[in-house]
């Protein structure tokens, strides 16, 4: 049974590359079922490039950061920059925002009718907004 589960997230996996416009080779097949197989999560590339390792998958940390590039530029991740310093990718890429704790570095999310944000400034002309995105820092009280 737990073979068949296996299958059905590997087909899943193989398809949302696919349809995101994504050749689905061996690494990207690899990092996608790292990445996807589990649920939501906020990963580093390191992070990502650990867990890599740790599963035996060889790749190196340049491929894990241009692999979560095109993921992002493909829209089946969501960027979250939290400083200059550090990055995230998220695999939910519906509307939300996040909590960052800066005691413990993790990054949890807010649901996306939680934070409602106005005054926005109109665009530069020939551009419009795509989103906002609000990061609240926290920290043990």
């Amino acid at each position: 049974m737990a073979e068949k589960a296996a299958k059905a997230c590997a087909d899943d996996i193989y398809q949302r590359l696919r349809s995101a416009g994504l050749r689905p080779t061996r690494q990207r097949l690899a990092l996608a079922e790292l990445l996807f197989a589990r649920g939501h999560r906020h990963l580093t590339a390191e992070s990502l490039h650990a867990d890599a390792t740790r599963a035996g998958i060889g790749v190196s940390l340049a491929t894990v950061y241009n692999t979560l590039h095109q993921f992002t530029a493909a829209g089946i991740l969501r960027q979250v920059a939290v400083d200059a310093a550090r990055t995230y990718f998220d695999t939910n890429v519906d509307p939300h925002q996040h909590f960052y704790a800066e005691d413990s570095g993790a990054l949890i999310d807010i649901p996306g009718e939680t934070i409602a944000v106005s005054g926005l400034p109109l665009a530069p002309k020939g551009m419009m907004i795509d989103r906002v995105d609000v990061v609240v820092r926290i920290r043990k009280a």
